[in-house]
């Protein structure tokens, strides 16, 4: 007797629902987004994706959501290479902003796309979570006990930081970047150019912060 495939089971069902839409953002976008195409891809009913997230937005944010987790985790990973050099943990924070963007390019322009998103506890608290990874890094870079002590100039440093990379981030994904790569690539170009871009703007922002960058 021949058999369909097998079902999926719910667990299984929701990461092969998140896994199609984080493929199909890559390829085409959140414009080019449909919750028939997720099903579509993860060969299941039409209705599936609606069952397990409610509507489009339910399962964009679900994605964005994981997006923003996955980022604090990046961040964290950077700030510990730093070790106790508080500049160079910023430093490496910011490279691995930008690799994250470049290994989740779909993931990454979603995660920023409020009008697309629901509101969400789930998706508040990780993207702040994300956000005080780098607020912790300039605090620390500066000497500063904790949030409530922090002037504008710290924030500013914050704020500086954090459009410089979400930039470059944005630029190496939507291919700016590969005329300037030639033949070494883009992961070789990110290595060479953002570590010194990074280091002169942290010392530039901080220069009586403790550590070399």
């Amino acid at each position: 007797m021949l058999h369909g495939p097998a079902p999926y089971h719910h667990g299984a069902l929701r990461q092969a629902l998140i896994d199609a839409t984080e493929a199909l953002l890559a390829e085409k976008g959140a414009d080019g987004f449909s919750l028939r195409e997720v099903a579509r891809r993860a060969g299941v009913s039409a209705a599936a994706p609606a069952h397990h997230f409610g509507d489009a937005a339910g399962l964009l944010t679900a994605v964005a959501t994981l997006g923003f987790e996955g980022l604090a985790r990046a961040l964290e990973a950077g700030d510990a290479r730093g070790g106790s050099d508080a500049r160079a943990a910023l430093r490496e924070q910011g490279i691995e902003y930008v690799h994250y963007a470049m290994h989740h390019p779909g993931r990454f322009r979603l995660m920023f796309r409020s009008g697309q998103l629901h509101k969400d506890a789930a998706l508040e608290h990780h993207g702040t979570a994300a956000f005080d990874v780098l607020a912790r890094g300039v605090r620390r870079a500066f000497g500063v006990a904790d949030a409530a002590a922090m002037t504008p100039r710290h924030w500013n440093a914050v704020t500086a930081l954090w459009s410089l990379v979400h930039g470059y981030a944005h630029l190496a994904i939507a291919g700016k970047l590969d005329p300037l790569c030639r033949e070494q690539g883009l992961e070789r170009f990110v290595e060479g150019s953002l570590r010194p871009i990074l280091t002169a703007t942290i010392v530039g922002l901080m220069p009586d912060a403790p550590g070399t960058a």
